[in-house]
């Protein structure tokens, strides 16, 4: 029992912490938006009408995969719905839910973000914009859920962006990531309409980086 509840606390303080990085970059803003991290068969998750900049341990909630509240006093985010759909159907180790200012500047323009970069493609490449629904709404929920197939994130219609990943880590790389896209996106499309790649380019980035072992420390000398 000390050893669960040991690791729903360090869920807890890793979640917080999450959240003050994020903060720090400007995707999370006030109380709008929220942060998960799944722990076995519970998930750690922002509590509702929380300063995320400043979130303690105590500011985040623990709920079981139905949505019952088992540790914290504070009634969890709104979007409760919505982080353990991912969990369920993506088996997401965490979510990042944000209203980030490019992302949500393109969510408003566009149907989908094209694929400009090929760093997209750790994202899935193009990224689905889900039509616009009440927040904390089951349709809202269930829009997230299409528009994330196959994909690591997702942009709302007029409200933000949402992306999920193995580990809390990445699910952090992977909404910064977001983020980037978007704002490389915007700037762009004030010189002119953006070069998007086409599939057959794609496909000759993934075997490259497949090939080369992209993204990962390499010794000197290390066979590419």
């Amino acid at each position: 029992m000390a050893a669960a509840s040991s690791v729903l606390d360090e869920a807890r303080r890793s979640v917080a912490r999450a959240c003050h990085g994020l903060a720090g970059e400007g995707l999370l803003i006030g109380t709008a938006g929220n942060v998960s991290v799944r722990a076995g068969d519970h998930v750690a998750v922002t509590a509702t009408g929380v300063t995320l900049g400043r979130a303690t341990p105590e500011d985040v909630t623990v709920v079981d995969l139905d949505g019952s509240v088992v540790a914290g006093t504070l009634a969890p985010t709104s979007e409760l719905e919505l982080h353990l759909g991912i969990y369920r159907r993506y088996g997401a180790g965490a979510v990042v839910h944000t209203h980030s200012p490019q992302a949500t500047a393109v969510s408003l323009v566009l149907d989908e973000l094209p694929c400009v970069h090929y760093q997209q493609l750790a994202l899935g490449g193009a990224i689905r914009v889900a039509p616009f629904a009440v927040f904390g709404s089951a349709e809202l929920a269930a829009e997230i859920l299409t528009a994330l197939e196959g994909k690591a994130a997702a942009l709302l219609a007029n409200h933000g962006a949402v992306a999920h990943g193995p580990t809390l880590e990445a699910a952090v790389d992977n909404a910064l990531l977001l983020e980037w896209a978007c704002g490389l996106y915007v700037r762009a499309a004030t010189l002119g309409a953006p070069r998007v790649l086409e599939p057959r380019q794609q496909e000759a980035v993934v075997a490259a980086a497949v090939q080369r072992g992209y993204g990962r420390p390499r010794q000197v000398g290390e066979h590419r």
